[in-house]
């Protein structure tokens, strides 16, 4: 994907992956959105589509003729660089074909939903957020690939415990009875699962809660767990998010009373140190006995509700102040003091709507948008299953084992029978033979499903899949938006490996013509005016004094500040070099002083810049040499050369491709987008 974009930016980010709406073309004037713009080596482009890729990397820009001019040169340029590539085979590369392809999967994906259920359950779960649930269940266990008749004993039995509650028994009397609740931690807690928001539970069941008042007892529901009821126990406005630091000292929830008072005591003592002034950090570090935090002086992670035991989370989000302390609290952990460190409030639809959205493609839901989706394909390219077809294939299957255990050939369907038509999808028949060959090259999960039903659930995968592929091929032609980005992901793999090859790499690579480049293009590479200096940073006058009189004999400064090192190790410091304006704060006094003509000169030409810099310490500059401008070594400037050699080479290259290809540009409807 970055290989795509720096191709992209070669060319002045041409695309963006998310689609814009398309200004309207009636609007502007313009009679018809498909007359051709633009064409370039024989290939054609619309108007819409020019201007749908324009307005992706032009969001903020106004419509006008210098703009419409400088962006179609770039696209002119663009597609010629794509001929060229396609010319020289390179989409038919299987690399290519390979990259693309896997593009293509990620990108399809929100195609192959029903969309507006998706925005629907996006904004029931923003708004189910915005309160929380609690709860208590009654689970009877049900695999999701049970037979009919294990099906049947469940339902029949999860029927019973609803009735004996709605009778008046008591909900967690039914939930914890030995024919009651199958969910093993019904023994700690009589079936209450706390308070929950969106998302914290499979979606039947949170579908239920929500819907079900105060106080109620739900329908039965189905989820890939079995069959619940729920009773509702209470509702309320959601909390946020905190987060906190604490401070625990570990006790078992089933501690005896000295155990208790013993563990009391310790917190209370924790507590009197944090009250005397101690940080409650220092304090968490030192005495908490929750390992997972206590190095980070206390502090947990944010959370919400459901992720805390319920006292825990109580305290934390009844503290109002940042900062403040409440506590000792005890839960099933021991004692806990608890620092409020931060809080957030809910986010607005617009500031969470994407990450629901993902939430929503990984959670059951996502079940839910998949199965509208192809219940409106089926509609839509009038797909049925012949029953007949579908009764010899379960006949068959209730015979013998073959059909689903590849490789071994199926037995008790007629051949003339595999030739018939099972279903066919927009007119396109598929086989007996067809599905017969697909479930034999097909994993196939739950072995143990009768005959039968699995025939059912097979083909009914199978009408699936081909629907969806089948779907898949019409995309670019459904669906303009996607045809745009397909082509620019195309368009935009081409462009990035032949730039490379012609540009980028070559530019690195051909040392020859970039030195070429470098010495008949010396102007671009030019020094500012520099100064060639020594600085000498010395401990006292004293010392200012020898260096100075060393410089103006021409020894070895460097010799000196070595003998000092034994007594004085910061008695001299040396530096050299070639400096800008702008590079060395005493090079630039230098270069101040040089303006102001007040540098010091010797008879032997020694120029001297004298400084104090705190206490006894003298600052000498020494100015060996004002460098004029001059041109820059190659290795001196070899990054700058190899950008410049690569604009010279993509401006011959460009050169070339127009030499090379034809193109007409239709101006006249080019223009018509500039129209109010």
């Amino acid at each position: 994907m970055n290989n795509v974009w720096k191709a992209f930016g070669a060319i002045g980010a041409l695309l963006f992956l998310m689609a814009l709406p398309f200004h309207s073309l009636a609007q502007r004037g313009i009679v018809n959105p498909d007359t051709p713009v633009l064409e370039v080596g024989g290939e054609l482009v619309t108007l819409s589509d020019f201007a749908a890729i324009y307005g992706k990397n032009n969001r903020d820009s106004v419509y006008t003729v210098e703009t419409l001019d400088e962006y179609m040169e770039l696209f002119v340029n663009f597609k010629m660089k794509v001929l060229e590539a396609e010319s020289l085979g390179m989409d038919t590369v299987p690399a290519f074909l390979k990259e693309l392809a896997g593009y293509r999967e990620q990108l399809a994906r929100p195609y192959l939903v029903d969309g507006d259920l998706l925005d629907a359950l996006v904004k029931e779960a923003f708004e189910r957020r915005q309160s929380e649930v609690k709860a208590r269940h009654i689970l009877v266990s049900l695999d999701d690939s049970a037979s009919p008749a294990d099906t049947l004993r469940a339902w029949n039995r999860i029927q019973e415990l609803r009735q004996r509650v709605m009778g008046g028994e008591n909900f967690e009397a039914v939930a914890k009875d030995r024919d009651g609740s199958d969910d093993p931690s019904v023994k700690d807690n009589g079936g209450d699962l706390g308070w929950f928001t969106a998302f914290q539970m499979v979606y039947p069941f949170e579908d239920a809660a929500y819907k079900t008042e105060v106080g109620a007892i739900s329908e039965v529901v189905r989820t890939r767990y079995g069959y619940h009821i729920l009773e509702v126990t209470g509702k309320r406005k959601a909390r946020g998010e905190v987060q906190v630091a604490h401070i625990m000292v570990r006790m078992p929830a089933d501690a005896p009373q000295h155990q208790v008072a013993n563990a009391e005591g310790r917190i209370q003592e924790v507590q009197r140190l944090l009250g005397s002034g101690e940080s409650f950090e220092a304090l968490a570090m030192k005495y908490s006995e929750d390992p997972s935090s206590s190095a980070k002086g206390g502090a947990l992670p944010w959370f919400g509700t459901g992720k805390m035991v319920e006292e825990f989370e109580d305290a934390a989000f009844g503290i109002e102040g940042i900062g403040e302390v409440v506590g000792p609290v005890r839960t099933s952990y021991g004692f806990h003091l608890i620092k409020l460190l931060d809080k957030k409030t809910l986010p607005t639809l617009a500031e969470s709507e994407r990450e629901l959205a993902k939430k929503v493609r990984r959670d059951s839901r996502a079940d839910i948008t998949r199965d509208s989706f192809l219940r409106k394909l089926r509609v839509e390219y009038g797909v049925n299953v012949d029953p007949r077809r579908l009764e010899a294939l379960k006949v068959a299957a209730g015979r013998v084992d073959s059909l689903f255990y590849p490789g071994h050939p199926l037995t008790g369907v007629r051949t003339s029978e595999m030739a018939k038509t099972l279903f066919s999808i927009d007119g396109n028949p598929h086989a007996v033979s067809d599905f017969v060959t697909w479930v034999n090259r097909t994993k196939v999960r739950n072995l143990e499903r009768e005959r039968r039903q699995m025939v059912g659930d097979e083909v009914e995968r199978y009408v699936e899949e081909q629907l969806l592929a089948y779907e898949d091929t019409k995309l670019e032609q459904k669906h303009t938006d996607f045809r745009l980005l397909m082509e620019e992901y195309h368009d935009g793999i081409l462009l990035f490996e032949l730039t490379d090859q012609n540009v980028w790499t070559r530019a690195v690579r051909d040392t020859a013509g970039l030195e070429d480049f470098h010495q008949r293009n010396a102007q671009l590479f030019m020094w500012d005016e520099r100064l060639e200096v020594g600085i000498h940073t010395c401990a006292d006058v004293k010392i200012a004094k020898k260096v100075r009189k060393l410089l103006r004999k021409g020894e070895d400064i460097e010799g000196y500040r070595r003998e000092l090192m034994a007594e004085q190790p910061l008695g001299l410091r040396n530096e050299f070099g070639k400096f800008l304006r702008g590079d060395n704060a005493w090079a630039d006094r230098a270069f101040d002083a040089l303006d102001a003509g007040t540098l010091t000169e010797g008879k032997d030409g020694l120029v001297l810049l004298e400084t104090s810099e705190g206490g006894d310490q003298v600052i000498l500059v020494h100015v060996q040499a004002q460098l004029p401008h001059s041109p820059k070594a190659l290795n001196d400037c070899r990054g700058q050369a190899i950008a410049a050699y690569q604009d010279h080479l993509e401006q011959e290259w460009i050169m070339a491709l127009r030499r090379k290809y034809n193109f007409k540009i239709n101006r006249e409807a080019l223009y018509s987008l500039v129209r109010p």
